[in-house]
């Protein structure tokens, strides 16, 4: 199997694990008198873990679809060669973003796990680069 198809299946199995991590704490909220009708989608009424989770979750969401359509843009130009190399770094760092964010909004925390994400977006932007020259 590509690194490629490893980093954008991984990708969407992180975002899924994350998903269904909101969704269980949601429903453990829900025991502690929280309706289960009543959480706002961007976990501001969730604070600490809860919204932070929230975010990663949706954060994870944001870079999805611009990750797949570099792999499908490139795969229809059998240019997937590009993205090996170092594809599987995007995986890691939205990895260790998630994480990052997930245990503290501390600044310190904030500026590596936006040093996680400029590694994704630089990666993105290098690969839709060198696909279009």
């Amino acid at each position: 199997m590509s690194n490629t198809i490893i980093a954008l299946g991984g990708f969407a199995l992180w975002t899924l694990i994350l998903v269904f991590s909101v969704a269980t704490f949601r429903v453990l909220s829900s025991f502690k008198g929280m309706p289960l009708n009543c959480f706002k989608p961007d976990g501001s009424d969730c604070p600490g873990f809860g919204q932070n989770l929230t975010r990663a979750h949706l954060n994870s969401l944001e870079v999805l679809p611009i990750f797949a359509a570099v792999v499908l843009v490139a795969s229809m130009n059998n240019q997937l060669s590009l993205l090996e190399p170092t594809v599987l770094y995007i995986l890691y760092a939205r990895i260790a973003q998630s994480v990052v964010h997930m245990i503290s909004t501390a600044l310190v925390p904030v500026l590596i796990r936006a040093t996680f994400f400029f590694i994704q977006v630089a990666l993105l932007a290098y690969y839709v680069w060198q696909i279009i020259m």
